[in-house]
């Protein structure tokens, strides 16, 4: 009886150890990564969020044929009648009509 119990206490003993150094995290990247890494991950994860932006307000939202933004941009107009134009990092700028200008001739 004692040694079946020495074997179990030896056994919880063992797997308790194996769960604290699982919980362990070990960090695998010692230096802080390159600014141009950083700048290049920013940009790239500004423009994937303009095409996600600009892809949903296309199949959603009505485009506005014949104005256009301060700067170009494509104005699109939400289902409660507001126009708005997507930045470069994605985010939706709300406008009022009187900023809108009328579009070139092409």
């Amino acid at each position: 009886m004692k040694n079946i119990l020495k074997t179990i206490a030896f056994a919880v003993a063992v797997t308790c150890s194996t769960a604290a150094f699982a919980q362990e995290k070990k960090d695998t990247l010692k230096i802080d990564p390159d600014k141009k890494i950083k700048k290049t991950a920013k940009s790239v994860g500004n423009k994937t969020a303009e095409v996600a932006v600009k892809g949903a307000s296309t199949l959603v939202d009505k485009t506005y044929k014949d104005k256009v933004g301060p700067d170009g941009q494509t104005i699109y107009i939400d289902n409660k009648s507001r126009y708005y134009y997507v930045d470069g990092r994605g985010a939706k700028i709300y406008v009022s009509k009187s900023q809108l200008k009328a579009k070139p001739v092409e």
